[in-house]
């Protein structure tokens, strides 16, 4: 390596007035200059303090004679270094004497004009004081990262933005990571989903300064999955600015623990099951004998509910006469905590109901001790012995239970949500509250019978039950709705993945005798305490996630949200207005064209139901219309918008203008019993030619209603009205099943029109569509017609008839009619 050489020599070593004035006269540092020979040529004040010598008398000593043989040798690598051209510098140890010190020294080179060094600058500075520091620094960081290290609990530091930045071998035994693993990733990688939000809340209370430090139980994963109870105890180390370091987290697995409080939990749900089934009445007391709860068979006994008896006396609410005398009793349950023992009742003793009437019983009467011995409490234990206990029990029960399928009736549902919701809030978990309902189930009895209803019920109530085997509760809500209670909720997505077990087995019920029934359900789901925190919420909210789902027109479940509110509040608006809307003339009917594809011809036309009042449009159809199916009202409405179309087809028809309408049927109406006879008078009545009606079906329709579905299509061909299947290829998407029915045209849904110009596809799709409807002999008609572009395509597809708003709007009557007066029709366009 080439020596530095300075841009600019000082011709002549330097002298002592060349330095600055604070050099000279006693810098904290040895400052020196040695020549070649490491001679001193100058030494500053401070080689006094650090020598006891004068600096006068070091000038022309060489080195090694005035800090000795050692010192000399230990610095002598650096010496080398510099006197070779190198700066060089030296931290170690150096001798004062006998004294052992500490020195960081700087040797500079010092070249002639020549580029040879001619001496050195050297600087040195006593830091034994600062390296004792940081000694004892370094001992103390051994000590904590050694008690760190292996304390027998999780240990870790981790940085303000939740990355791990050191953990101890006890926390990756715990978790099943390696060093490494832990820091790849943040806190919130491992955490529980369910728990993320509480955690993310106490990190930035005390980021924000907030908290001093906090204590907190949460779950991590495992490396191989599995979750891990564990308690932290944090606390957040800032530096000199208050800036936060980094936080010290202790980590406890207390995953045994939470074991044993389930295990403890469920022994106490469980007991708490017990007594409120069992047939004897039980009432149990605080060592005061004040009533601490009474089970439902010793509610109906005493006329008292648990609720209204916690706190008073026990005599006030247990009250016994002698069945002879008609003397007071006194109560077993006082001599029993008072002997701490068992007392039975002697002799023929009867029960006071509040109400004033006895009931003659037999009692047991006993103390509650805990783990030490010590009475706690007491317990009565009574049933009654008169020839009517077993009817009343028998009342009892079916006060509380649904005659046709056992389960527990709406009439207890209140107090099964109310002991869910304590138990959740005791665990400080969630719980979750399902309304499941049977999609059209009415049609079940139209089909086959109430009996046949019934039997479907009992069979449907099986197959959930099956679905259910740990602590769920079922209930029959009415009709064919159900209640599912979960009380104990680890994380949302358990729901979830429930519903779907539910759908899927409830749709498979099966009775024998009964053809397959094709059952649908649909889930509402509310969550405590996210929804509600009292029952009378929970099941409002799960009802109006009900609804949603079937507004969807889908089956499946949905979680309730708030602004399902918003829209069920809509909702009954819509319903409110839509109740009148009729008798105040406010519905009408609108008509589309429909046009021959090559001619542009109107060869038909589509109604479809508008509502208006004081000449504005109240609502849309999609907002209205899903509204009357729900209700019920498409019924009236459907057969008014039937009745308009066919008298409206035969004052065209007197026109002079022989126009098909076609008219859409909703699900409701054609899977009604009476839909033929509606049929059938319409017709009379207008006098129109049946050919000249077409009604529009879903595919679903045509698909769900079996063999007699197939006999009703076949009668209404007969009649000579038209068919069609609307919003073909959304549904089921086959064409091999069209065989079996007497369809005489498709619609293609605008869907496809919509992407035709756009997407390959599609293209190819809707081609197919085509050439294999007309290879069948059906009409096609496509729906949703917008540009030039979509139909040119959709004619050289093969397309019988289009639609869309390119050909028109839907549009009033006589509008229409004056349309289908025009000379020039509408062009087919290029």
């Amino acid at each position: 390596m080439r020596p530095h050489k300075p841009a600019e020599v000082s011709p002549s070593l330097p002298d002592e007035t060349d330095w600055p004035a604070w050099v000279a006269h006693g810098a904290p540092a040895l400052l020196a200059y040695l020549d070649h020979e490491q001679r001193f040529r100058y030494a500053n004040e401070t080689h006094r303090r650090w020598l006891g010598i004068d600096p006068q008398q070091l000038i022309g000593r060489r080195l090694i004679d005035v800090i000795g043989p050692r010192n000399h040798e230990l610095a002598s690598v650096a010496l080398d270094s510099a006197y070779a051209g190198h700066t060089a510098s030296y931290e170690g140890e150096l001798y004062n004497g006998r004294e052992r010190r500490y020195a960081r020294g700087n040797f500079e080179p010092d070249f002639d004009a020549g580029g040879r060094v001619r001496g050195i600058f050297t600087a040195l500075v006593d830091i034994t004081e600062r390296r004792d520091l940081e000694l004892q620094l370094h001992e103390s960081e051994q000590r904590f990262f050694g008690a760190f290290q292996h304390a027998a609990i999780g240990m870790a530091l981790v940085a303000p933005d939740s990355r791990w930045l050191r953990v101890n071998a006890a926390l990756c035994a715990m978790l099943g990571y390696h060093e490494d693993e832990f820091l790849s990733r943040t806190t919130r990688d491992i955490t529980h989903p369910d728990d993320i939000a509480t955690s993310d809340s106490r990190h930035e209370q005390m980021l924000a300064g907030e908290l001093e430090s906090c204590h907190i139980e949460k779950r991590y994963f495992h490396k191989n999955g599995d979750p891990v109870h564990v308690q932290l105890s944090v606390s957040l180390v800032r530096d000199n600015d208050s800036s936060p370091l980094y936080f010290v987290v202790q980590i406890q697995n207390i995953s045994q623990r939470k074991a044993f409080e389930d295990a403890l939990h469920r022994e106490r749900e469980l007991a708490e099951v017990t007594l409120r089934s069992i047939g004897d009445a039980v009432i149990t007391t605080d060592p005061q004998l004040c009533i601490t709860s009474l089970n439902p068979i010793a509610e109906a006994m005493t006329g008292w509910s648990s609720i209204e008896a916690q706190g008073r006396p026990i005599e006030e609410i247990f009250q016994l006469f002698d069945a002879h005398d008609g003397h007071a009793v006194a109560n077993p349950l006082r001599a029993a905590i008072g002997h701490n023992s068992i007392v039975d009742l002697v002799g023929k003793t009867l029960l006071r109901h509040r109400h004033g009437f006895d009931t003659p019983v037999e009692d047991s009467s006993a103390p509650i001790h805990d783990h030490a011995g010590n009475v706690i409490g007491g317990v009565l234990v009574f049933h009654d012995v008169s020839e009517t206990r077993a009817l009343a029990l028998k009342m009892i029960h079916l006060t509380q239970h649904d005659t046709l399928t056992g389960l527990p009736n709406r009439s207890q549902l209140h107090g099964h949500i109310g002991q869910a919701i304590a138990t959740a809030n005791r665990r400080q978990q969630r719980a979750a509250l399902l309304y499941v309902d049977i999609d059209n189930f009415k049609q079940v009895n139209e089909l086959h019978g109430h009996a046949a209803g019934d039997q479907v019920l009992r069979a449907f109530t099986a197959q959930l039950q099956r679905c259910l085997p740990g602590d769920e509760l079922l209930s029959r809500y009415g009709g064919d709705e159900f209640v599912v209670l979960l009380p104990h909720l680890e994380n949302v997505g358990e729901t979830a993945s429930l519903c779907q077990t539910l759908i899927n087995q409830g749709e498979q019920t099966r009775v024998d005798g009964l053809p397959e029934l094709d059952l649908h359900l649909s889930i509402g789901i509310s969550v405590y305490p996210d929804d509600a925190t009292e029952p009378e919420g929970l099941l409002q909210h799960a009802e109006t996630a009900l609804v949603a789902v079937k507004t969807q027109g889908l089956h499946g479940y949905r979680f309730f949200t708030a602004s399902m509110n918003e829209r069920t509040q809509a909702r009954r608006r819509i319903e409110t207005a839509l109740r009148q809307a009729l008798s105040r003339h406010e519905l009408d009917l609108h008509y589309q064209p429909k046009v021959e594809a090559q001619s542009g011809r109107i060869v038909g036309a589509e109604a479809l139901l508008r509502w208006y009042a004081d000449g504005h449009e109240q609502y849309k159809p999609d907002q209205f219309i899903p509204v009357a199916e729900d209700t019920g009202l498409i019924l009236p409405i459907g057969a008014w918008v039937l009745r308009q179309a066919c008298r409206q087809a035969q004052r065209w028809l007197y026109a002079g203008h022989a126009i098909p309408v076609s008219v859409n049927v909703s699900p409701l109406q054609f899977q009604h019993a009476e839909f033929y006879h509606w049929l059938d008078e319409v017709l009379d009545e207008s006098g129109l030619d049946a050919g000249l009606l077409e009604l529009e079906l879903t595919e679903r329709m045509v698909m769900s209603g079996g063999d007699a579905t197939t006999g009703l299509l076949q009668r209404i061909k007969r009649r000579g009205v038209r068919l069609s299947l609307d919003d073909f290829g959304t549904g089921y998407c086959s064409l091999s099943y069209l065989k079996h029915f007497p369809i005489d045209a498709l619609k293609i849904d605008r869907v496809f029109v919509h992407d035709l110009t756009s997407d390959r596809d599609t293209a190819t799709i809707t081609s197919a569509i085509i050439a294999m409807a007309r290879g069948l002999d059906k009409e096609v008609v496509a729906e949703g017609v917008e540009t030039r572009e979509q139909a040119a395509f959709l004619r050289q597809a093969g397309c019988s008839q289009l639609q869309g708003f390119l050909f028109g709007a839907p549009m009033p009557a006589a509008e229409f009619q004056r349309l289908l007066a025009e000379p020039t029709r509408i062009a087919p366009g290029p």
